[in-house]
Formats: C-alpha cells, sequence, structure tokens
C-alpha cells in the first residue's frame, strides 16, 4: 500500500508563521472518521520558560481520527524537568515563539459562551483534548486521550500547551493548569 503525504494549506501557513519550531506534520486525511491520522514527528518544543521546558525539549503529537466519530490524541515528551506532573491541553491556534497566549484558549468541541472557560460543563476531558502527564526520572513522559467527536471541518485545534501543573476540575477553576511553559503546533 502506498501512503501519500501532503499537509493541508491551513496547516502549512500556521506552521510557517509559528516559527522555526513549528512542526510539518505527515497526515493521511482530513479527520473525516476513515482512519485518518495525523503525526508531528518528534520536535522541539516552543518554549516560554526555559526552567520548566529546557531547550533541547522535544514533543510528538499523534491523532487518529477513528470510525464511529472518535479521536485519539496521544503526547510524548522528552527533555523535560524529571519526576514533575504537566498540564497539556489542544489550544485553538499555532504556537507563537514567544508569546504563549497567542494560542488562544482550550480547543473546545461545545464552546463555552463565557471566555476563559472554567465551566466544567465545558472546561472538562469529554470536551476538550486534556493530556496532563507526569515525566519520569528521564524527563520523559506519554498521554493519551480519547474523546467521542472529531474536529469540525470549519474549526480545529492547531496547537498543544504545556502548562505548570495538572488540570484542575473544579466549578470556577475547571480547566485551569497554570502558565503556559511550552507549545507545539499540531495541524489537527
Amino acid at each position: 500500500m502506498r501512503t501519500q503525504l501532503f499537509l493541508t494549506a491551513g496547516g502549512l501557513a500556521a506552521a510557517l508563521l509559528a516559527g522555526p519550531a513549528a512542526p510539518l506534520a505527515a497526515a493521511t486525511g482530513h479527520g473525516s472518521g476513515s482512519g485518518d491520522r495525523v503525526d508531528t514527528g518528534l520536535r522541539p518544543l516552543v518554549s516560554y520558560h526555559a526552567e520548566y521546558v529546557p531547550a533541547g525539549a522535544t514533543a510528538r503529537v499523534r491523532a487518529h481520527y477513528r470510525p464511529g466519530g472518535k479521536t485519539l490524541v496521544k503526547l510524548r515528551v522528552r527533555g523535560l524537568i524529571p519526576n514533575r506532573a504537566y498540564g497539556a491541553h489542544a489550544h485553538q491556534k499555532a504556537c507563537h515563539p514567544t508569546d504563549g497566549a497567542a494560542a488562544g484558549g482550550h480547543f473546545q468541541y461545545v464552546q463555552d459562551p463565557v471566555q476563559p472557560s472554567t465551566d466544567p460543563a465545558y472546561a472538562n476531558p469529554d470536551n476538550e483534548i486534556w493530556l496532563d502527564f507526569t515525566t519520569d526520572a528521564r524527563g520523559e513522559a506519554t498521554a493519551r486521550a480519547l474523546v467521542d467527536w472529531q474536529f469540525p471541518a470549519d474549526r480545529r485545534a492547531h496547537s498543544v500547551i504545556v502548562h505548570d501543573h495538572r488540570t484542575r476540575t473544579g466549578p470556577g477553576e475547571a480547566g485551569v493548569a497554570g502558565p503556559r511553559h511550552g507549545c507545539l503546533t499540531v495541524p489537527f
């Protein structure tokens, strides 16, 4: 079987605008539920705070759009602070080389009309892609999220942000994971 490699125009534009650390991902489809995939390969993380995401830290994101409308996202990180918990989520926009806030808020399948969203009815791992992890003694970790939806064709996430701590879930703080320490552009 021959695999065709291509980039969507939006994914290429986002990767080019995000700067030299932006990944160019291989994709085999558009998230139509026919076994389509996105794979960034192992790429440098954009670091906003070197004490938490040191120079040389890398990440890889793979998304598999499954038949039946589900999405499986896997995150792999290397070179982070050993034995430390981090939060991580899919965000609305691509990474910016120096401004973590430029990636926008968390991608929400059903959007909270109040932003930033801290309502557990919207800010939760069923409506967002949460990839919290704890690194091992080598500063490596993996995380995965399985959601019962796929990105709408006209509205997708464009990055994964690595946050300061695990994601909170209570009213008024749901979805909060602290400062943005690192970012990987992902053409979901």
